[in-house]
């Protein structure tokens, strides 16, 4: 059975180190060599060390902006940085501004210099006051071109309102970039247009691949700015965010999913610490097809296809029809038995162990950490807390 996915040869091209790429097979075996030496039975990938973009003294600015979530950049901003780190010249610096608290590398993502606002909090909704901290950055910085990724998560709508504050140029939805021009679909995506460079560029997800050949400074920046002249009073009020169970969600919206596949027996054990982690539940086609889970959380190409930050897979081999379901995720954590199994060449993280092994290790984990904590707030006014608690 021929297993290659089908892909449209007249799609636009993806930037990547090695330059332009139309066709995108996947990713190369080097990319996915593994380590299986590693203590405990886990598997991890290991970058080797990469030379500098540029030491030269910096004549113009290129800025990127975008949101983090609990401390990092997803892909797509990721991807949004390495178009600037592509398209810049030696003498072109990389600045990232980030809304919220940053604990990356920033210099392993392609910037120079980094600026964290950890007083934006992805979960709260300030776009006035947001929009002054990008205008007053940009006058701080005067960069030749502003980058955001062109996302329904606050930094699309950001890019258009400071374009039109600025009553800058703007392309958004960007499928190919370089450092001349920009494009994308018209015409329901039958066509591609072109245009030179703008003031602002809202690049679309998977045109540039993050993966970069350098590195850059890294320098972190303690920007200062009058409170006062950035924060609004205007008419927007932030509601909050209104909760519910992960199981509630759908697959396709949930940012962390753990999977069952043939390696889970126990199925309430399963879903005790799903419930515990707070996690979305999914499945593998085998596991949906013996009657263990509906088939509304199957994950695969006949199945949902998720995007994630992370999943973990237990006792699922890693077909490539699961594969594909999972390719957008951005962190997968396997657990199997078999070293080579498909599924660890596409993991972050491989743990060598039996699923149901350890599903029942994390529940008892987790049910001491409820203990341990429980005790530590009936002892807080009276001592420190017992060693073992977890935060």
């Amino acid at each position: 059975m021929n297993t290659l996915k089908r892909i449209d040869p007249r799609r636009p091209y993806t930037v990547t180190a090695e330059g332009l790429k139309r066709i995108t097979l996947g990713a190369t075996g080097d990319a996915l060599a593994m380590q299986f030496n590693m203590p405990g039975g886990v598997v991890v990938h290991h970058e080797s060390s990469r030379p500098r973009r540029t030491t030269a003294a910096p004549q113009r600015v290129l800025l990127v902006a975008a949101h983090a979530d609990r401390g990092a950049l997803d892909d797509h901003a990721r991807q949004t940085l390495a178009a600037a780190a592509f398209i810049a010249d030696a003498a072109t610096e990389i600045v990232l501004l980030v809304f919220g608290e940053f604990t990356g590398d920033a210099a392993t993502s392609g910037a120079d210099k980094l600026i964290e606002l950890p007083m934006f909090d992805r979960r709260q909704y300030a776009p006035d006051d947001e929009l002054n901290v990008l205008a007053a950055c940009v006058a701080a910085y005067s960069p030749v071109h502003v980058f955001l990724p062109d996302n329904a998560t606050g930094d699309g709508d950001l890019g258009r309102r400071y374009a039109a504050a600025a009553n800058a140029s703007i392309a958004t939805h960007v499928v190919e970039i370089d450092a001349q021009h920009v494009a994308a679909y018209i015409h329901a995506n039958t066509a591609l247009a072109s245009r030179n460079l703008p003031d602002v560029v809202l690049l679309a997800p998977n045109a540039v691949d993050p993966k970069l050949p350098f590195v850059g400074a890294g320098e972190r920046v303690v920007w200062r700015f009058d409170s006062a002249t950035i924060s609004s009073k205007g008419a927007v009020r932030d509601l909050g965010i209104e909760e519910i169970d992960a199981a509630q969600l759908a697959l396709e919206e949930a940012d962390f999913i753990v999977s069952a596949g043939n390696g889970v027996s126990d199925v309430p054990a399963f879903e005790k610490l799903a419930g515990t982690l707070g996690a979305a539940i999914g499945a593998s086609r085998v596991a949906v097809d013996d009657g263990k889970f509906t088939r509304d959380k199957q994950i695969g190409a006949t199945g949902k296809t998720v995007e994630a930050s992370v999943v973990i897979a237990f006792g699922i081999s890693g077909a490539v029809q699961h594969l594909q379901g999972i390719k957008d995720c951005r962190h997968v954590i396997a657990v199997n038995l078999d070293a080579s199994a498909p599924i660890a060449k596409r993991a972050n993280l491989t743990v060598i162990a039996d699923a149901q092994e350890t599903i029942a290790a994390l529940n008892e984990a987790a049910a001491a950490a409820r203990k341990a904590r429980g005790t530590g707030a009936a002892l807080l006014n009276t001592t420190a807390a017992p060693e073992g608690v977890l935060a």
